[in-house]
């Protein structure tokens, strides 16, 4: 990483994040019907202090303005309530109510920065929802701004594609990433000086409600225009950008221009590090540059789904100007160096942006990072294999590490030479050695705590909030063991909207494959609703392999039949058994086929085997 960094004499941040302010939330806690804390923003008060020497200057001043808390004016009749999720929550007012733009990740925490504009902007009705984009942050709070038996004539936008990748992210590698999403984050680390002061794009996540109001207007094009309550809105279509769908829009008549996440005070990621499908910052950088030509001199204001607006109408081109060239030079400057050669790691170490950008506060690398990006782009077109063929077939962890902890000399002299690379200052190959050291043998306390100690050493040193946390996270977990808390992604709603074949993966990534291996069966499943879902859908478990396919007139019979509704689909998948259910055939093949359905510890080990 560089270490330019830009001027900390500039404070334009420091009052854009302070502009408009109306009112905090008083105190900055919420809370669920049972008492249980979902949010609390005050326990960041720490943030106003002077940066100690357990964080990084860069990041400390980032954290300090994303704890910023309340209700802010953004221009006249647009609001956002920021500080209250990871997220920010956008309020339109119309002609009869209020249009609500990305409600935050839990209804209660939703249903708090909706109750704060209305004790300072009246007691408006929601007459609109949009999601800017299909992340969890994004959506998870509907039901507090939308509740049950509320949301009848009430239009929900999204861009197209936004139900499908909404739900199938948390679905497929769901687990893995929501405890991997438990480093990122910093979950299990208090907020403190030392510990947890922030993910870079916000303070940290909710742990309320998620829900989810599916969409009723489609937004399938750039150039659509919709009128929401008397809000004109017109919209730029961005697939592929931070989201697979996504989209910018403007406000005319307000001269208010929406960025979603495509451009925020930070660079972001182009893979996170909780994982994901990789980001294309080629199109990123292309919509950005498009937004800047669509929308040219029709606005006053640009404000996004993270941190504080811009204002200014040469000050946001400049602004999506500088953002546009990042992704564009950390998708152009990897290519032109792994066409030359250089792996992934190699890139990774020699890749600087120009230094103009470098010193700009919004490039700075507090969520995503050149480092990780530029691995991400690489990934992207080359996959994991970096061609070296003694990388091709190299042992799992644990065998690697005995290895080189013999090569070392055994593990005293494995940690004698750990430390002296400590001493030396060279924490990243002391925390190469020190991870071979603990792999090879779990149980050696000296090496585990030495590890810990380097990995404390390494977060507070760092200037990506999310690096800090992963550091610290591993560092907890080698001296405390393994646990986590993940946030219940499982809603009742999130999984009706799941289409059949979309339930029928998740069920075939969960099947043991090698104790099917012998096991033949087939299971058609006729499922009467929804209407677009009417179809037969036949399961085939063969070879340890779960597949399915929708068959109109199959050319051999199934050994069972099953006649439902995907209401009782959800149940029977569950083990929820057969009552009901009209059945044809042989019904112990479910049995069989539910038999080798695994469940999966989400407190797997991470920083041991």
């Amino acid at each position: 990483m560089s270490d330019t960094l830009p001027s900390f004499d500039d404070t334009t941040d420091v009052e854009d994040a302070d502009r408009g302010f109306v009112a905090p939330l008083d105190p900055g806690v919420v809370t669920a019907a049972d008492g249980r804390v979902v949010w609390d923003n005050d326990v960041y008060g720490f943030l106003n202090a002077d940066c100690p020497d357990t964080a990084h200057p860069s990041l400390w001043r980032q954290s300090g303005l994303c704890a910023r808390q309340g209700l802010y004016e953004v221009t006249d009749g647009v609001y956002q309530v920021r500080g209250l999720d990871l997220s920010n929550m956008t309020l339109v007012e119309g002609d009869r109510g209020v249009v609500v733009i990305d409600p935050l990740i839990s209804a209660e925490t939703a249903a708090a920065a909706l109750a704060l504009y209305r004790a300072h902007r009246g007691d408006r009705p929601v007459t609109g929802l949009i999601y800017t984009h299909s992340h969890g942050d994004h959506f998870g709070g509907a039901r507090g701004v939308l509740p049950h038996g509320t949301e009848q004539g009430v239009p929900v936008l999204a861009p197209a594609g936004f139900l499908e990748h909404a739900v199938s992210e948390n679905v497929y590698a769901g687990g893995a990433m929501g405890r991997r999403a438990g480093y990122m984050y910093g979950v299990m680390l208090p907020p403190s000086p030392d510990g947890q002061i922030g993910v870079g794009l916000g303070q940290g996540t909710s742990t309320g409600t998620f829900t989810l109001v599916p969409p009723t207007v489609e937004v399938t094009r750039t150039g659509q225009e919709e009128t929401v309550d008397g809000v004109r809105i017109l919209f730029q279509l961005t697939p592929g950008t931070e989201a697979p769908a996504e989209m910018n829009f403007l406000f005319p008549d307000r001269r208010a221009l929406c960025l979603a996440e495509n451009a925020t005070h930070t660079l972001h990621n182009v893979l996170t590090l909780r994982g994901a499908l990789v980001r294309d910052s080629r199109i990123w950088a292309r919509y950005l540059d498009e937004a800047v030509e669509y929308f040219y001199g029709r606005y006053d204001v640009a404000f996004a789904s993270h941190h504080w607006p811009t204002w200014g109408h040469d000050d946001v081109v400049r602004f999506l100007h500088e953002q546009r060239d990042v992704y564009a030079y950390l998708h152009d400057q990897t290519l032109r160096m792994l066409n030359e050669g250089l792996t992934g790691v190699e890139i990774a170490e020699r890749i600087r942006l120009a230094p103009a950008l470098e010193k700009a506060w919004h490039a700075r690398g507090y969520y995503g990072s050149v480092s990780h990006n530029s691995k991400a782009v690489y990934q992207r077109y080359l996959g994991w294999f970096d061609g070296n063929p003694a990388h091709l077939w190299e042992h799992p962890p644990v065998e690697l590490a005995r290895r080189y902890v013999e090569v070392a000399g055994g593990p005293a002299q494995a940690l004698a030479k750990a430390r002296s690379y400590v001493a030396a200052g060279d924490l990243r190959f002391a925390a190469t050695l020190l991870n071979h050291v603990v792999f090879a043998d779990p149980e050696d306390t000296e090496a585990r705590d030495t590890l810990a100690d380097v990995y404390t050493r390494l977060g507070h040193g760092a200037e990506n909030a999310t690096w800090r946390n992963f550091y610290l996270t591993g560092a907890k977990e080698l001296r405390e063991g393994p646990r986590s808390e993940i946030v219940d992604l499982a809603n009742p709603e999130m999984i009706m909207n799941l289409t059949v074949p979309m339930l029928i993966d998740s069920l075939a990534i969960r099947i043991d494959g090698p104790r099917a291996w012998d096991e033949d069966l087939t299971i058609d499943l006729l499922v009467t609703d929804p209407a677009d879902e009417r179809h037969r859908h036949r399961l085939t478990l063969h070879h340890g392999a779960l597949t399915h396919r929708v068959t109109t007139a199959p050319r051999t019979p199934a050994g069972l039949v099953l006649t439902l509704t995907k209401r009782q689909l959800l149940d029977v998948l569950a083990g929820g058994g057969l009552e009901g259910v009209e059945t044809e055939g042989d019904a112990g093949l479910l049995d069989r086929l539910l038999s080798y359905v695994t469940t999966p510890d989400p407190n797997f080990p991470v920083v041991t085997p």
